[in-house]
């Protein structure tokens, strides 16, 4: 019995770093989808020249992508079905939120 809820404890870090993280190569276009008022993963790791492409995939709200702390002026509002990017060419850690929703947030994190 203690054996298997370590076994499930294990997987679910597992299964949440996963969600969390999301890497990818230059040249390629990450996806960052808004569904349940959350982005969907909350970390994306890239190197330099990758595209982050964030999808608004709920049903009614309206959401942007606002890189505050940067100075990076805020997105337009994207509504259901739509979408709105930015290329990332210098490394970095980039915390954003949502405009309109401030405890929405997620961070890409840009390394070589």
């Amino acid at each position: 019995m203690v054996m298997k809820t370590i076994a499930l404890t294990v997987s679910k870090s597992l299964l949440a770093a996963l969600i969390l993280a999301s890497v990818a190569n230059a040249g390629e276009v990450v996806e960052v989808s808004i569904e349940k008022m959350q982005f969907e993963p909350q970390l994306v790791k890239i190197k330099p020249g990758i595209t982050v492409k964030w999808v608004n995939n709920e049903r009614r709200n309206n959401h942007s992508v606002f890189f505050e702390k940067e100075g990076y002026p805020e997105s337009e509002r994207f509504f259901p079905g739509e979408s709105w990017q930015r290329t990332f060419d210098k490394p970095g850690v980039y915390p954003y939120r949502c405009g309109p929703h401030p405890e929405m947030t997620g961070v890409v994190e840009v390394a070589e």
